[in-house]
């Protein structure tokens, strides 16, 4: 063995190895790589892991709770949808069970049964929401307003009415949708 070789390897196997001088050494890397896989991580790395561990799940704790709060102008959307299809087909029984308490006021009713004997609204196909304007939407607490919709059905002249909608629950536990009345048609540029 060369001199160089000899001294470089009595480093690496000599007790006073320190870890700068094992990584410094060529000759002695794969020994010092072995050494240092069974030692046990510093504590910063372990600090390192954890922190990144926790913010991980911070954010998908919070994407989860988002998703679920977004997800509140879907349902809305989709019970609309499922109020106006039942309208376009003249259904009076289809729209009072999607209508919540109107069976016990007699003036939603009377509405309900207007509506599903106008032949402006009796449409055949597949309705299309145009524009849906909620005073309720991502409301972070419950809350209860009207929501202006346009709606048609392909070749048709557009329909717009109102729906009065409550929410309830928070951000947090979830937000359920509830349909309590829907309007007769209202001119096609005017508010709620």
């Amino acid at each position: 063995m060369r001199a160089w070789q000899l001294r470089h390897s009595a480093s690496c196997d000599g007790a006073g190895a320190t870890a700068s001088r094992l990584f410094r050494c060529s000759v002695c890397w794969p020994r010092a790589r072995l050494s240092l896989a069974s030692d046990p991580p510093a504590p910063s790395i372990l600090k390192r892991i954890v922190i990144i561990s926790l913010a991980l799940l911070l954010f998908l704790v919070a994407s989860g709770v988002l998703a679920r709060f977004l997800s509140v102008e879907n349902r809305e959307r989709d019970a609309d949808l499922a109020l106006i299809e039942a309208e376009a087909k003249g259904d009076v029984q289809g729209m009072l069970a999607k209508l919540s308490g109107c069976r016990r006021k007699p003036s939603c009713v009377a509405t309900v049964e207007q509506n599903a004997r106008n032949p402006r609204l009796l449409r055949a196909g597949a309705v299309k929401i145009l524009s849906l304007k909620s005073s309720t939407s991502y409301s972070p607490t419950g809350a209860t307003g009207k929501t202006r919709l346009a709606w048609t059905v392909i070749g048709k002249l557009p329909v717009v009415q109102w729906i009065e909608v409550r929410r309830s629950g928070n951000f947090l536990s979830g937000i359920s949708v509830t349909l309590l009345s829907l309007s007769a048609p209202i001119p096609n540029e005017a508010d709620c």
